[in-house]
């Protein structure tokens, strides 16, 4: 995201630019229902039918993946950026750091004026984090990679524990006890099971109202948000190492014999899949209650993710053909990823806010794919458009003009500095 067109590596746009699309495949209920609707199809939209349906789907293809496999482009990237500029006799670490300052201010603006579900200030934080392993090998990238990841699954093993200790705990002999765990079992229960008919009338009032509303809602909860730093950030800093990694080892430039990216397409996938599956067939036989929910898509689900994105990641590189119509588009969006990201919370939150189209909680969840498939169709024509005269999408020529405190050439026949 901030080189030149000369120095792209075409594989790694491609993967990124499928990452890009298939995120908005999770994020879209986001933008268009209560919270809890995302990880619950109980809680709202529909949990029957085509919605049941298109719920499974994204449980055993995308959810999760998806984020992991942005996150893994993430650090293969910000790797790519700080090996350049050594290259170039800059200091990586000036380069790196301004960067990431910038990114941070991109997604704190971002979360307070647009959307709660911002991605960009938690990237930023962890990938100052990252730059300590940039001199790393592949062999301690993976392994450290891997013991975040365990890491993250005790960390979301607590919470299904924790749920039952609540439920015990709402019979404790002594009444303050008792009301404490109630009270945060249902913060629980509203944010993960069915939330009540008064939350979900709360969340459909806030988001049909004004900007100003959300604006000074999400400005009372940005402590809140931005603790979630802390809670998926082994995690993501996981799959930040193993993008690196996998720069480093070849795999994402497209240099791996295609025999091993069918090998280890198969591996992830066949680990992967029939484990989601298995979780979501018990999510259906539990009727999705929420330490089902809580055990399935936190605790269970954890260890699950790495080779399925890993299964993505080698499909995405069997399927890409350079000068093929759709793979160059998919790339184009991929060198925009940052604009694609930003300009898709601008156009989701106008559909749906209350000072746009106001459909928030109106549509079913199956009814909400024909607008993903309408925003895939415009980011697919508009990328390779605005590229065809420009060096960089309007967003990523902002964060590079910002970090090297410097403006830099925009349209494709003027001259690079120096």
């Amino acid at each position: 995201m901030a080189t030149t067109q000369a120095d792209r590596i075409g594989s790694l746009d491609t993967v990124r630019g499928v990452a890009v699309l298939g995120i908005l495949l999770m994020n879209i209920v986001a933008f268009a229902m209560p919270d809890a609707a995302y990880i619950n199809p109980k809680a709202y939209g529909g949990h029957q039918g085509i919605d049941l349906a298109v719920y499974l789907v994204n449980f055993v293809l995308f959810d999760g993946k998806m984020r992991g496999l942005f996150s893994f482009l993430f650090g293969a990237s910000m790797l790519l950026v700080i090996d350049r500029a050594a290259a170039k006799d800059e200091s990586p670490a000036r380069v790196h750091f301004a960067r990431m300052a910038w990114l941070f201010a991109f997604g704190i603006a971002h979360l307070l004026l647009l959307w709660w579900g911002d991605i960009l200030n938690q990237y930023a934080v962890i990938g100052a984090i990252a730059y300590t392993c940039r001199n790393a090998g592949v062999r301690a990238l993976v392994t450290r990679g891997l013991v975040l990841v365990g890491v993250a699954w005790l960390v979301y093993a607590i919470m299904p524990l924790g749920i039952l200790a609540m439920q015990a705990g709402i019979h404790d002999p002594d009444p303050a006890k008792a009301a404490e765990n109630a009270q945060s079992l249902r913060a629980f229960i509203d944010s993960m099971g069915v939330p009540s008919p008064a939350h979900i009338q709360q969340e459909l009032a806030l988001h049909r109202g004004s900007w100003s509303g959300l604006v000074a809602h999400r400005w009372g909860e940005l402590t809140h948000s931005l603790s979630a730093t802390l809670f998926v950030g082994a995690e993501t800093l996981g799959y930040m190492l193993l993008g690196m990694a996998a720069l480093r080892s070849g795999m994402l430039t497209g240099a791996w014999p295609r025999a091993r990216y069918c090998r280890w397409m198969l591996v992830g996938f066949g680990i992967g899949i029939p484990g989601y599956a298995l979780l979501a067939a018990w999510l259906v036989s539990r009727d999705f209650e929420l330490l089902a929910v809580a055990t399935a898509t936190m605790a269970f689900a954890t260890p699950l993710r790495v080779p399925m994105i890993l299964g993505w990641a080698c499909l995405i590189l069997l399927l890409a053909r350079p000068g093929g119509g759709l793979g160059e588009r998919i790339a184009a969006a991929g060198r925009m990823a940052f604009t694609n990201y930003l300009t898709t919370s601008i156009v989701m939150t106008t559909i749906f806010y209350g000072y746009g189209l106001g459909w928030y909680g109106t549509l079913s969840r199956a009814a909400l794919y024909p607008i993903v498939l309408a925003m895939w169709g415009a980011m697919l024509l508009w990328s390779p458009a605005w590229l065809s005269r420009f060096r960089y999408g309007p967003f990523e020529w902002l964060w590079r003009s910002l970090a090297r405190l410097e403006l830099q050439p925009m349209r494709k026949t003027a001259a690079l500095p120096g």
